[in-house]
């Protein structure tokens, strides 16, 4: 986490640790907000309200739906209660005591949470002798230190995340030591706005999402989206064949055994789709490692085999809840480029610094230069022993610390089965997406039964690395569009050329032209339609095709084309062996601007 010497904007501490602050000055931010919205409908009742990434938010139980004006009056209350001063105070009493204060109050929500903590005391944090709420804190020492805020947008959610349960209505907001903060993430929300790729998906026609006809969560890449899938895919096939994997393919759906046996039946159950065939039990596959096991137990490997790495572009599915489906970044339907490596205990730290320079290697390919590292620990619900738990966590960290790597514990958020590196991007506005992760697993080797023949004759069990570089197709392809904004590097636009003549003279040497950049491996399209130059120039730049090219009477004598640039624009006449060798080093060389 950063470190901030100097005078707190949240107390008097020298030294404070940035994140843990925020937060504090956060989740004082939610209070006081649920505070404003009592004192002006006092019929509302109050759920929870923590701090969250880049802000705060908290859920309301209110019949009639908050509008953008009642957002005003909300943050004209909380200045109101800010500039009172009012301090938060912290005191504790039993749990008797606590049920019968609140439903005094008619607050059933927070009846439901004291029941639910198993302590004899609970927290209640009072605002000033005004209001008070249960809370384990920590505040801020008065309202008075929150100086910059917003609210920002009203959702639907419901009662601890259940659909079963009663709907509410969940306010979001954010708050910063300065004005200056707020100011700077209000412009990138404005900036992350137009770079949304779900509306860039349908406005470039790269993907949709049929709901309605097809199911919720499910994509549909139409021709330009196929394409850059295509070529994402091919890259990424093409990069792991050059580092010595094995390409594999398993299928869509397996028995409900092998899902017992992996131990997903037992821990995952609920985001997997079962369904029976002959009256057998089989269930889609939500991973796809116990497919990459199988292959491997199909025969005897060796220690000499060691490590064997078996990769696919698997499709899984899982079952997400509807409110969490967003776009591309979660969808119930979605392609891993998906690696298993079977390696000895003696090979896991070069096998896991391998990846880590893959990883960096394909990011600065598709123009992520900034990358935050974190490691993942045994969460409460695990599979194995903690003695192999505790091997595949020191040997992740003994892989970052060999290359020097940054990073950051991330207590108790391992899968089940075992600890995980986890790569966070930053894009072009300063937004963190998850993509690669390495998971060390002693556990499903163990449970599978997998052995390989060891230098003395005997059995050995090998450990089994999950890895993914991606992470998932259809969430990186999201990254890359709001990365970009949808104006892509050449050698990933679907469209790298349009050739757009001026009039039908000059259409015969478009084609000509069009057949040389094919030639070359440049996506070109050719534009003659019976509109004017103008508005084919203005809706093919709409469409972010990185290079127009316009044919007229003097580009077809000098055989040459008038090159239109996106972002830049006009950059005059050039020959056309002259464009063509310089698109294809920008190919070649993934040139990024």
């Amino acid at each position: 986490m950063e470190k901030v010497t100097g005078s707190s904007p949240v107390g008097s501490t020298i030294f404070m640790d940035y994140k843990t602050d925020l937060d504090k000055l956060r989740h004082s931010a939610s209070h006081v907000m649920a505070q404003a919205v009592k004192e002006l409908w006092p019929e509302t009742k109050v759920t929870i309200g923590p701090a969250i990434d880049n802000g705060f938010y908290y859920d309301f139980d209110k019949a009639e739906p908050f509008s953008d004006e009642d957002l005003k009056k909300i943050e004209k209350k909380m200045w109101n209660i800010i500039n009172r001063k009012l301090s938060f105070k912290q005191s504790f009493m039993s749990k008797q005591d606590a049920i019968k204060l609140f439903k005094e109050k008619n607050e059933d929500y927070k009846i439901e949470l004291i029941n639910g903590i198993p302590d004899a005391e609970v927290s209640i944090f009072k605002t000033g002798d005004e209001w008070l709420d249960l809370c384990k804190g920590p505040h801020v020492d008065n309202a008075g230190q929150i100086k910059a805020f917003k609210l920002l947008t009203v959702a639907g959610s419901y009662w601890r995340g259940d659909e079963t349960k009663a709907k509410l209505q969940r306010i979001y907001g954010t708050a910063f030591f300065s004005e200056k903060e707020l100011d700077e993430y209000l412009k990138n929300l404005e900036e992350a706005e137009k770079r949304d790729h779900r509306k860039l998906g349908v406005a470039l026609d790269l993907f949709n999402f049929y709901h309605e006809a097809a199911g919720a969560g499910l994509v549909f890449y139409h021709p330009a989206g196929a394409m850059l899938r295509k070529i994402i895919e091919d890259y990424v096939r093409e990069q792991h064949i050059k580092r010595g994997y094995d390409l594999v393919m398993t299928p869509h759906m397996l028995k409900g055994k092998l899902w017992e046996e992996s131990g997903h039946a037992e821990n995952y159950r609920e985001n997997m789709y079962f369904f029976k065939v002959d009256q057998e039990e089989f269930a889609v596959k939500p991973m796809n490692c116990p497919g990459h096991i199988l292959i491997y137990r199909s025969k005897t490997r060796s220690y000499r085999d060691l490590p064997i790495r078996f990769f696919e572009l698997g499709t899984v599915y899982r079952q997400e809840k509807a409110g969490v489906l967003h776009g591309l970044l979660r969808v119930r339907g979605f392609t891993q480029d998906d690696a298993h490596i079977f390696c000895r205990k003696d090979q896991i730290k070069a096998e896991v610094m391998d990846v880590i320079d893959f990883v960096f290697d394909v990011m600065k390919d598709f123009g992520f230069k900034d990358i935050d590292i974190e490691l993942s620990t045994r969460p409460e619900k695990f599979i194995g022993t903690i003695e192999n738990w505790n091997t595949a966590t020191n040997a992740l960290e003994d892989a970052l610390k060999e290359k020097k790597m940054a990073y950051q514990i991330n207590e108790g958020d391992g899968a089940f089965y075992g600890p995980k590196i986890d790569f966070k991007l930053k894009d072009a506005i300063n937004r963190q997406w998850q993509c690669a992760t390495i998971q060390c697993d002693f556990s499903l080797p163990e449970r599978f039964k997998i052995n390989y023949v060891n230098d003395e004759g005997g059995e050995s069990r090998p450990i089994m690395i999950h890895r993914a570089i991606l992470g998932s197709v259809e969430r990186f392809i999201g990254t890359l569009i709001e990365h970009y904004g949808g104006a892509f590097p050449v050698w990933l636009a679907p469209v790298q050329v349009v050739l757009v003549p001026i009039r039908e003279e000059q259409v015969a040497y478009a084609g000509q032209i069009k057949e040389d950049l094919q030639k070359a491996g440049v996506r070109v399209i050719i534009d003659a339609r019976n509109e004017s130059l103008n508005k084919r120039i203005r809706e093919n730049t709409v469409k972010k095709i990185p290079y127009l090219l316009i044919l007229g009477d003097k580009e077809v004598q000098e055989k040459k084309v008038s090159v239109r640039k996106y972002g830049t624009g006009d950059q005059g006449a050039i020959l056309v062996e002259n464009f063509i060798q310089n698109i294809q080093n920008e190919i070649t060389t993934k040139q990024i601007s």
